[in-house]
């Protein structure tokens, strides 16, 4: 599936680079998700024979496009969903070798590694950040993925069932999170990619792309791990409150006459404590929550 947004320019590369037979595929079909387009995509599209093309009346962003690619997919009876990008920046040629630990029972996910080290048309600003961001992606989720905001992605119908988007700037850090929560196994490959096509239009700027990634990993760890989320946030009160509790108990047991002085401390412990234990409820609150929000998706995932 190739979800695109003005990509009329650009499609036809993508399309003619997808392999016609790949071994332990019987079938292979295409589908465009075109995202409020206002160019000839989907005229491109029809003649290009993509197998099935369906529109968004308006843009509503990369994450809500490949949601309903993926939904699309599996209504057709998908058994493996490639998802790549319609600016032709990921090798069609390697999707054999994308979907063969799929293919071979090794994982139900698996995510390209552009090796972005060796991409020259990116920055070394660019090149830090997709390190960083992959660091942090791995040790909140605790999966190995060297490149976690790679597009380039092969799923199997089970794990494809299983994942939910509900973010609006980019799908590539949600499903790596939600599927090390809901446990399925993750692989990835190596892949070059192919020259620049264009800019980006996922984000205007660096700053842009790391706002709206801290964001994403924040809710998304708050959704399915919200008592862990909650009780760190409340550690930042309580530690505190506890620490003047300490200190006022102190002077006044330990330095005659200065105990009465320092009742500014005992309320102000007062005032974290209280707040630190109401952050750690509300964590327990939103802990029951996501119990009833595992079983609605256990729900939904049996009419996929």
């Amino acid at each position: 599936m190739v979800p695109c947004f003005n990509e009329e320019q650009t499609l036809p590369l993508v399309i003619n680079s997808i392999p016609k037979r790949i071994a332990g595929v019987d079938q292979l079909e295409t589908l465009i998700v075109d995202d409020g387009s206002s160019d000839r995509t989907v005229q491109v599209a029809k003649q290009l024979g993509v197998t099935h093309i369906i529109r968004h009346s308006s843009n509503k962003g990369l994450a809500r496009a490949f949601e309903t690619g993926l939904r699309e997919c599996l209504r057709k009876g998908a058994d493996i969903i490639v998802n790549t990008d319609g600016d032709n920046q990921y090798p069609q040629q390697d999707i054999p070798k994308l979907i063969r630990p799929i293919l071979e029972g090794k994982a139900e996910m698996v995510i390209a590694d552009r090796q972005t080290d060796q991409i020259e048309h990116f920055s070394p600003a660019k090149k830090f950040l997709q390190k960083f961001g992959s660091w942090v992606v791995r040790t909140l989720s605790g999966v190995k993925v060297p490149d976690a905001v790679s597009g380039f992605r092969a799923y199997s119908a089970e794990a494809a069932k299983q994942l939910h988007i509900v973010t609006e700037f980019s799908y590539v850090i949600e499903t790596i999170i939600q599927a090390s929560k809901k446990k399925i196994k993750i692989a990835t490959v190596k892949v070059s990619t192919n020259e620049k096509t264009r800019e980006s239009r996922l984000f205007k700027s660096n700053w842009s792309h790391v706002k709206n990634s801290a964001a994403t990993i924040v809710r998304v760890f708050a959704m399915y791990e919200p008592l862990k989320t909650f009780s760190f946030i409340a550690t930042g009160f309580l530690l505190p409150g506890l620490l003047l509790v300490g200190r006022f108990l102190y002077f006044y047991l330990f330095v005659p006459g200065a105990g009465s002085g320092k009742v500014q401390s005992l309320i102000m412990a007062a005032v974290l404590i209280i707040v630190g234990f109401q952050v750690f409820l509300i964590g327990l609150i939103a802990d029951l929550i996501a119990g009833n929000r595992k079983l609605i998706e256990k729900e939904l995932e049996g009419k996929r």
